[in-house]
Order: structure tokens, then sequence, then C-alpha cells
């Protein structure tokens, strides 16, 4: 990847707003920028001190007419996001402008940016590390105040000091092999061997901690996908109605008036979840419908969590059978609706793991929330603001542990130190993958190229 050359692009989301911004980075930028900004009081742009605020207009070079009034940003390499000299114009937020400003600066030398190519160039010039890199796309993304906090952590570093401890570690331990390898008139002793394996036991205590804090992790990032399911009118689409405070959802007496999945993203105590009204389950011959149940029975395979809706007005039902049996092994929240009404439902079995609601009067919902925080987390409501939620690391981080198990396994078949040493380069190479020192080409092209133009 060239990185000598001078980018551009708007850092603004599409659309009419106060402002929109064109960035620029690179070893041009204040040259092209100073070639199309006139301040007002005859400032030019490298005479400014870096972090300075510049008033004035974008010209056009050729016609002299004056394109928009701006306000720019100078900052000078190296103290800035790219260690690149940057240069931020402020433009007004109407599509025309900006992006009037945007070819001017690109027909004077800039190129267009490729997508997350500003973040690349921090990560490529060492600003930041690759989880960091990536953390700047799970701040962006973030649902819920929780996961938004999950990902600055990551942002400052958090994670990335965690790993660099567990590869320094990693270090002291292979240089032990290696002193073997380099004295091979020298037999390992087991003072030496007790050593190396209380080591090798300490980092895997840390490489398990990390990935057992990513069940939590994963959920925040990516939000706990959560099925609604049950018979029709049982009330599935009116419990995502009430639990989302709004009409989401089309609420009739006629079954199968849902036919697709319909999801919507809602955040209960800081938890992202994934919510899916489906259709009611039951034997149809309409070809829509149909689709719908088949659906409806992928959502629950497909599910981290199962609401299943029960009437409480009515006895239980064959198909309710057949969905209790279907999800027993996912988990689940047996919800009693129409509580409101006179109960018929007998569900023993179940009792003590269900919930109580009417969505129709909004009573027993506060249960219902703190009921699926305590199920998703298997009881631990506590937040865990430095858990690991890319399931990239996950990986990297097994594929360390499962190295570091077989290293003890070949330690206590006393195999040469040579093989020894092979399965702690492995384990090194893995836990790399994560701050990007080991991580190969394709895997960088892909973690950027999911960012936006201009980030």
């Amino acid at each position: 990847m060239h990185t000598d050359d001078t980018i551009a692009a708007i850092s603004t989301p599409a659309g009419q707003g106060g402002i929109g911004i064109v960035r620029l980075s690179g070893k041009d930028a204040i040259k092209i920028a100073d070639s199309i900004f006139r301040s007002s009081k005859k400032h030019r742009i490298n005479k400014t001190r870096s972090h300075r605020i510049l008033y004035g207009h974008i010209l056009d070079p050729d016609s002299k007419e004056p394109v928009d009034e701006v306000l720019i940003s100078v900052m000078k390499a190296p103290r800035t996001f790219t260690r690149e000299d940057i240069i931020e114009i402020n433009c007004h937020g109407g599509a025309v402008s900006i992006r009037r400003v945007l070819q001017l600066v690109i027909d004077n030398g800039a190129r267009l940016a490729n997508p997350g190519e500003f973040t690349q160039r921090a990560f490529l010039n060492g600003r930041i590390d690759l989880a960091q890199a990536e953390a700047v796309l799970d701040v962006i993304n973030s649902r819920t105040i929780e996961s938004q906090k999950t990902a600055v952590n990551q942002l400052k570093g958090n994670l990335s000091g965690k790993i660099r401890k567990i590869r320094e570690e990693l270090i002291d331990l292979a240089a032990l092999v290696e002193t073997y390898i380099d004295f091979p008139e020298e037999d390992m002793e087991p003072l030496s061997l007790k050593d190396m394996h209380n080591r090798s036991l300490k980092i895997s205590k840390a490489l398990e901690k990390l990935i057992d804090s990513a069940k939590y992790g994963l959920i925040l990032r990516e939000g706990l996908r959560t099925a609604i399911v049950g018979r029709p009118n049982v009330g599935k689409s009116s419990l995502l109605n009430a639990l989302v405070e709004k009409d989401r959802a089309i609420v009739t007496e006629a079954p199968g008036t849902t036919r697709d999945v319909i999801e919507e993203y809602l955040n209960i105590q800081g938890l992202p979840l994934r919510i899916m009204d489906t259709a009611g389950i039951r034997s149809v011959e309409d070809i829509a419908e149909k689709e719908g149940v088949r659906r409806s029975l992928k959502a629950i395979e497909d599910a981290d969590l199962v609401l299943l809706v029960l009437d409480g007005s009515e006895p239980l039902h064959k198909t309710d059978k057949e969905l209790i049996d279907k999800s027993k092994n996912k988990k689940r929240i047996p919800v009693i609706n129409k509580t409101d009404l006179s109960q018929k439902l007998k569900i023993d079995n179940l009792k003590k793991d269900s919930v109580k609601i009417s969505a129709k009067k909004g009573t027993g919902l506060s249960r219902l929330k703190n009921k699926i925080v305590t199920t998703a987390l298997n009881g631990n409501t506590g937040s865990n603001t430095e858990a690991v939620t890319n399931i990239r690391h996950v990986h990297a981080l097994e594929k360390t542990l499962a190295s570091l198990h077989a290293f003890r396994e070949e330690m206590h078949k006393r195999t040469s130190p040579e093989f020894l040493s092979v399965e702690l380069r492995e384990a090194l190479d893995a836990v790399g993958e994560i701050i990007g020192i080991t991580t190969p080409d394709d895997i960088l092209k892909r973690i950027f190229s999911s960012f936006c133009i201009g980030k």
C-alpha cells in the first residue's frame, strides 16, 4: 500500500447537516489546501502553527469564485491521528458545497481515500495498533453506553496492553527454551522444566480469562440475537411493540398477520438486543405464510435467546408443546402473556423460569427485562468494559492457548527443545495477530475495507 501520497474524503454522513467535513492526510495536504483557501486576514496555512483554526473561503483556482465559507483545522505531523499532516475543511453541510470542495481538493493533487484508509495509515505509521484500529469502528457502531465504554477502553489500549504483556511473557518463556537449543550439551533440568511449566500455566490462565470475557463482549458488540416465537395470536407482535415502545409490528385478531421476521434493536440495561418478531408457527397452506413459518423455525436455531410466548388465557396447545421441545436446548424464557384475562394455562415444568406479562397492559415488562439480562449473562449482571468483543481476537487467543497446551504436552514427553520452540513461536504468531504484529495482509485488507470512506 502506498502511503506517500495525499488522500481526501468526506468524513461526515451523507445528506444535509450543520457542517460537512472534507479531510485530507498526507505530505501535500497543506499545499493542496493552501492552493484553494483564502483567509479573511490573508493567513497562509503553511505559515500557521499546528492545531489552529483559520476562517476564510474556498475559491475555485480557475474562476476565482468562492465555493463556500469555511473553517480550516490545521494539524501538522506528527501530532495527528495518522501521524501525517491533516487538514479538515469544515464546510456548510449541503451536498453540493461539500462535494464541490472535495472535487477541488482532488483536482489539485489529492487522491480519493479508500474505505478506512485514514485509520489504516494511523496503524501503519504506529499511531495505534490493530486492536485499537478495530475499536475505532466499534466506537462508531456502538448501540449502547456499555458497548461504547468497552470500545473506548479498547481504543485507549487497555486490551492491547494485556495482549502485549502476554506476548512479553511468551518471549521470556521462549528465551528459556532457546538457551537449551544454543547449548545442546546441557540437559533440561527438572527445576527448569517446572519453571517453564508454571510460566506456561500462568499465561494460559490469562488467556482463558480473556476468552471467557468474550461471552459478554461479543454480545455487547454484535447484540444478543433474541427471537420472539409462538403460535399465532399469542401476542408476539404486541410484545415487540411493548418492548420497543412503538408500533413496530402490525397487530390484528387475524392469525398469520406477521409473515416475515421483523427485526428491531433494543437497549436493555446496557445490553443490546437484536430482537426478532417471527411469524406464528402453525400448519398452513398459504405459500407466503408457509415461508414465514420456515423462517420462524430458522430464527429459533440462530437465536442466542428465545422468548417463547404462550397465551395464559388458553390451555397448552399441541403447537405450544412442539415449540417447547424445539427450543429446549436454547437459552429460553417462557413468557406467559395475557395475564389481564382469566388464566387457564398450566406449565408446571416451566413455571420457575417463566415470566408473566400483559403486553396489552404493559404489566410485567420490567421483570421480563431483568430476566432477559440475567439469562443472557448467566446470572452475572455486572458490566465488564474490558471484555474481548471481537471474534477475530477470540480465535487468535484460542490458537495461542492451544499452542501452549501442545507445548506442555511436548515438554512432559521430554521432547527436543527445537520442537518446544516451534509451539511457542506459533503461540507468539497467534497472539501477535490481535495487535497487528503478525497479521497477514489479506486480513488487514478485510478489516479496513469494513470501514466507511473518510474514517
